[in-house]
């Protein structure tokens, strides 16, 4: 997980899929995301009603198409360029400089949220590199990642609610339909990243996104995700930046479904005093068998897996 893999590295931020994508900023400056969601609602007329009938659809698998989040922090593609200045503000930004040292010096980061299974969370939830699903309703949207199995819920048409008083991995968003455009507005966020080698976020992290759906020529389908990042701790402005996902035909094709992914209770990865993720063996104290126990070994069937029996001995 920790490992700077090319082929990931393209996955996620690669523009090598129709043509290339093109930030495009909101007509103004806001001094918040309220204001620029506000902004937004108003040129929608107060949005677009739709049935289950014509509620625009997002079928099936979706795979990471690219991203240009990258380029408001690095003055350059890839892993060779440097931290732009004054774009975080200056504590974030030293933070990350030394992020971005290790990456550059040591082709990974030390530590990844990730490996003692924290949620990929927001923002990192529009790049990561496995399957999505978009399921949208008249009054509610779903967008379902099946790494973690991370679900973002947008409420059409609603208020922001915070019942309990406190932020989580993927906020609260809330949304409304201009023709056939989803624009959300995301609040109540924990700090997180946008991923291992990027900046990382407070808890003052906040996003205004416009989703739609495009077609270009070569029969090319596009889902393109227009978004504004604000956070009044980590940024000296807001950020702009454009997403974009394809349909996963290979793996639609090849009878893909997504499971259920398990880490918490199982996770063996810990970090180290130096700072590095480092990982409990088997025999070693404190190591979790990640394929259980169970009272009654004796019993027939009782291997969590039938075809590999890696379900380890007591001894």
């Amino acid at each position: 997980m920790l490992a700077a893999v090319p082929a990931v590295s393209l996955a996620q931020f690669g523009r090598g899929y129709g043509p290339p994508l093109v930030t495009i900023p909101p007509p103004m400056q806001f001094a918040t995301s309220e204001a620029h969601y506000a902004y937004l609602l108003e040129q929608a007329d107060g949005g677009t009603t739709h049935t289950i009938e014509s509620v625009p659809k997002w079928y099936g698998l979706w795979n990471t198409a690219g991203n240009t989040s990258m380029d408001a922090f690095v003055d350059a593609p890839g892993f060779s360029g440097k931290v732009r200045e004054g774009v975080l503000t200056p504590e974030y930004e030293v933070a990350y400089k030394e992020r971005w040292r290790e990456q550059q010096e040591l082709g990974q980061v030390k530590y990844d949220r990730l490996t003692h299974c924290e949620p990929a969370g927001y923002p990192r939830f529009l790049l990561e590199p496995y399957t999505h699903e978009f399921i949208n309703m008249p009054h509610q949207s779903y967008q379902i990642n099946d790494f973690a199995n991370s679900i973002r819920r947008v409420y059409i048409g609603q208020e922001h609610k915070n019942l309990y008083g406190t932020h989580s991995w993927y906020g609260d968003t809330v949304g409304f339909w201009d023709g056939d455009r989803l624009v959300t507005h995301t609040v109540d966020l924990l700090p997180a990243d946008f991923t291992r080698w990027a900046p990382m976020t407070s808890n003052q992290f906040e996003s205004v996104e416009v989703w739609e759906l495009k077609s270009y020529p070569d029969g090319i389908e596009r889902l393109e995700v227009q978004v504004t990042f604000y956070d009044s701790f980590a940024f000296e402005k807001p950020v702009n930046a454009i997403y974009a996902f394809r349909h996963a035909t290979a793996q639609e094709e090849a009878g893909h479904r997504p499971q259920h992914w398990e880490c918490e209770l199982t996770s063996n990865s810990y970090l180290d005093e130096d700072g590095t993720t480092n990982f409990r063996l088997p025999g070693e104290e404190g190591y979790k068998d990640a394929r259980g126990s169970t009272l009654f070994p004796e019993l027939p069937g009782q291997t969590r897996d039938p075809i590999y029996n890696t379900t380890l001995t007591n001894d």
